[in-house]
């Protein structure tokens, strides 16, 4: 895919991206992955370019800025991370990414080391391991998902973007009466995926979160989580409708950069270079607009910052007991209000293992 296509890609983009990680046990996956994925699935390979390396060839001084951007950035140079309080043993701190490409599923040795000998495994939720649960869950309060006032998904929006979001589901099977009263970000977040994860997803294959989980169980160890599904669906409901409708159509107009930024954030991830993947993606583009950026701002503070505080809260008294693997996405461990700060503030010791 050419490099230069990046040039027009908005911040809103990587935040519908986001909600496919992040939330990527949302029930739009579930209702509509038979119809999602490819008819071949072997055509659906994960052919994007590193945008990190395009960058390195094309335009060395902006990776030197973004590498420079992401240094600044508090704890963002490591996936796994080792909590020592005094009295207490030992516990861990993984960030993964919630896919199922087999190079993140397999976890570094370390990380593996230190889950074999933990006696807790805490993830960001269990609900995920019982659809009919989670089903339940969402059925109780169907405002956070569904429209349930008698709007539909084309009610907010106009007739050339109506058109653009029936079309693009119509070219991967999903006929718009089957998720018309679907809020937007969870048509975004199904979209915003490449076709080759949501044809690995709709085979059944785990990914990471997945496979810790139900590796914890095989091994007889407890397992907690941070959050429920009905939580995690909340963050995003709270939104405007304004940055969800934005995100969708943005998502569908650029799709095409999807296989780039997915191999992006890939890459950099299995480096442990999580402060470095925003930075690397916005510098393949131009300034973002100011729109974009208090959009984006949003984002972060509900869908990142807020759960840190609520993670870390939860986190205290399984951390207080010793012996845990927490794992939760890269996203939430790096930054001035990221897990690992925030344990820090609370009397933990957190280091970097690399």
């Amino acid at each position: 895919m050419a490099f230069a296509a990046a040039v027009s890609l908005p911040l809103l983009l990587l935040a519908m991206l986001a909600v496919g990680l992040l939330l990527g046990t949302a029930r739009a996956n579930a209702e509509i992955r038979t119809v999602a994925a490819p008819a071949d699935q072997t055509q659906a390979t994960c052919d994007g370019e590193n945008l990190a390396v395009q960058l390195g060839k094309t335009n060395p001084e902006a990776l030197a800025a973004a590498r420079a951007e992401a240094a600044a950035v508090p704890n963002g140079d490591s996936k796994l991370w080792k909590i020592e309080k005094s009295g207490v043993a030992p516990s861990w701190l993984f960030g993964t990414m919630h896919i199922t490409d087999p190079r993140v599923v397999r976890m570094p040795d370390a990380a593996r080391t230190a889950f074999d000998s933990a006696r807790t495994v805490v993830i960001e939720t269990v609900d995920i391991l019982d659809p009919a649960k989670a089903q339940a869950a969402l059925m109780a309060k169907p405002e956070l998902t569904m429209f349930t006032d008698g709007n539909t998904l084309v009610s907010f929006l106009d007739e050339e973007d109506a058109k653009l979001v029936e079309s693009e589901l119509a070219n991967r099977g999903i006929p718009l009466a089957l998720v018309s009263r679907m809020k937007p970000w969870m048509v975004a977040g199904m979209l915003a995926l490449p076709q080759c994860e949501l044809a690995r997803k709709s085979s059944g294959e785990e990914f990471l979160d997945i496979r810790i989980a139900n590796d914890a169980r095989r091994d007889g160890k407890a397992l907690l989580g941070l959050e429920s599904i009905g939580e995690q669906m909340a963050a995003m409901a709270d939104l405007p409708m304004e940055f969800h409708i934005r995100g969708l159509v943005e998502t569908i107009r650029l799709a095409e950069l999807m296989p780039d930024i997915m191999a992006t954030m890939t890459e950099l991830y299995l480096q442990g270079e999580i402060a470095l993947i925003m930075p690397t993606i916005l510098a393949a583009g131009p300034e973002a607009n100011a729109d974009d950026i208090d959009g984006y701002a949003e984002f972060e503070r509900r869908i990142v910052v807020m759960r840190n505080h609520v993670m870390a809260e939860r986190s205290a008294p399984i951390l207080a007991e010793g012996n845990a693997f927490i794992a939760v996405g890269a996203l939430h461990l790096p930054g001035e209000e990221g897990l690992v700060t925030l344990l820090q503030q609370d009397g933990f010791t957190v280091t970097a293992i690399r």
